[in-house]
């Protein structure tokens, strides 16, 4: 055990001058990268697989040092180079991982892809190069991956038979995935139950913010199953009609005036109200029970834009039409009697009928 004495405090001297090293290179990148930019995530992304590169630098310069001074014996030297290549492939491994995941983060969130990139995405990436990683390591080991290969393909028909319930759901989200009926972002409506915006497509579920800041998950099997309205497809843009009920005695040209000219004027005033392509109004559905019947159809700029520019703009038609005295009619009905004795006499022999047939019935009792 003396002969691995002096390779250990080289090895621990080694170790600590790398980190040090580490320390201050990192130290000034640190300084460099002052805001959220690629180089900040550069540097977050091999925060610990630098350490590993640490280890891996000090254990060649011991193994290096230890056979030009002939202290280890053949036979452990040959086994330290083997560990060393296998530290070499895993740290490589991880960094590639770790920074591959990284870098489809912000090109997702620069909307290069054209929509932001899921969890289920950056996942399958590190795992994809994690299992290469793997198997290179186990070729570098002299373990033949060959049978491994073929056991792990029987056996995994054999659990995806078994759990093709549980594993329905990863293949739903990478179906999703490749469909995109729905993006991180969008604001959609699933099986008329579930209303919001997407967070994350995961492995096994869709996460749905509601209006209420409540987060709902939905498994991804239920999400492809189900019909998906998505309120941001093709575009985000929505037509939005208000009706608008009158007095027979308006002018329909004047109160279609009015409503048209109320909604331009507003535009640049309400948050998501779009004044392209212009507002217009119709005389839709048309003639009610005791009013005439205006519907002003105008764009928002998103579904959930449309709830305070609907509050915004009713206030202000309601204003411009008692400012321009146009009413708006309570429901009104008129109801006629007619008789042989006139209408009083009519409805004084249905009060007589309803006493006599009351008395027969107590008479009968």
């Amino acid at each position: 055990m003396q002969h691995l004495l002096w390779p250990a405090l080289g090895f621990a001297v080694a170790l600590i001058a790398v980190l040090a090293l580490r320390w201050a290179v990192m130290t000034v990148f640190n300084r460099w990268a002052t805001g959220p930019g690629a180089l900040a995530a550069f540097l977050q992304a091999i925060r610990l697989p630098s350490l590993l590169w640490c280890g891996v630098m000090a254990f060649y310069v011991t193994i290096e040092a230890a056979s030009e001074a002939d202290v280890l014996p053949r036979r452990l030297t040959g086994e330290l180079t083997t560990i060393l290549q296998a530290s070499i492939i895993l740290s490589v491994t991880i960094t590639l991982a770790g920074m591959v995941e990284t870098l489809i983060t912000r090109v997702g969130e620069s909307r290069a892809f054209g929509v932001p990139v899921t969890g289920l995405a950056r996942a399958a990436s590190r795992l994809t190069i994690l299992a290469v990683g793997f198997l290179v390591l186990l070729s570098a080991l002299g373990i033949h991956i060959a049978p491994i290969l073929t056991a792990l393909g029987v056996g995994g028909l054999a659990v995806a038979l078994a759990l093709q319930d549980t594993l329905s759901n990863p293949f739903a989200g990478m179906h999703l995935l490749a469909d995109r009926p729905i993006r991180v972002g969008d604001y959609v409506k699933i099986a008329d139950s579930v209303e919001g915006y997407v967070v994350d497509v995961g492995w096994r579920s869709t996460r749905v913010r509601m209006l209420q800041d409540s987060v709902v998950v939905v498994p991804n099997k239920r999400v492809a199953e189900s019909i998906i309205t998505n309120y941001d497809l093709p575009q985000s843009r929505l037509a939005l009609g208000i009706r608008v009920s009158v007095d027979y005695d308006s002018d329909p040209d004047r109160v279609e005036a009015v409503l048209v000219d109320e909604a331009t004027r507003a535009a640049p005033d309400v948050p998501g109200l779009l004044d392209d392509p212009r507002p217009i109004a119709r005389l839709i559905p048309g003639f009610g029970e005791s009013s005439l019947d205006f519907t002003l159809v105008c764009q928002v700029a998103s579904f959930v834009d449309q709830y305070p520019v609907q509050h915004e703009l009713r206030k202000r038609i309601l204003r411009r039409l008692r400012a321009e005295r146009i009413g708006m009619p309570f429901p009104t009905r008129t109801v006629e009697l007619r008789g042989a004795g006139g209408g009083s006499g009519h409805a004084r022999a249905l009060a007589d009928r309803g006493e006599h047939g009351e008395r027969d019935q107590h008479e009968a009792g």
